[in-house]
């Protein structure tokens, strides 16, 4: 597992500029697969599950980690898939932070 896992996130007050390329293609590779880069500007990824149930259980899992975290990425519940959004809202891009939400989220399914 990443050491980014083991961080915190931090908040983010504006005026920090974005990650972008080299910086963001690092925190990339830290990251377990399927992890999408999208127009350097936010994550994605998508987790399946054999249900609905698993699914729900897996989302309230990353709310109470965002809830800690103090960052909140978009959540898409469907039947069995759980699909996450991560960005710094305030900047309107990437930081380290929301690699490290990332992390975490590998981690809780991991451990599902």
């Amino acid at each position: 597992m990443t050491d980014l896992v083991n961080k915190m996130c931090v908040p983010c007050r504006g005026g920090v500029p974005p990650l972008k390329g080299e910086a963001i293609k690092k925190f990339q590779k830290e990251l377990g697969d399927g992890w999408n880069v999208i127009d350097e500007h936010h994550l994605e990824k998508e987790y399946v599950f054999k249900n609905f149930k698993e699914a729900l259980s897996f989302t309230n899992k990353i709310g109470d980690v965002s809830e800690h975290e103090g960052h909140h990425p978009d959540i898409y519940l469907s039947w069995g898939k759980v699909k996450l959004v991560i960005w710094t809202h305030k900047i309107d891009g990437l930081t380290e932070s929301d690699f490290i939400l990332a992390a975490k989220a590998d981690r809780i399914f991991l451990s599902s």
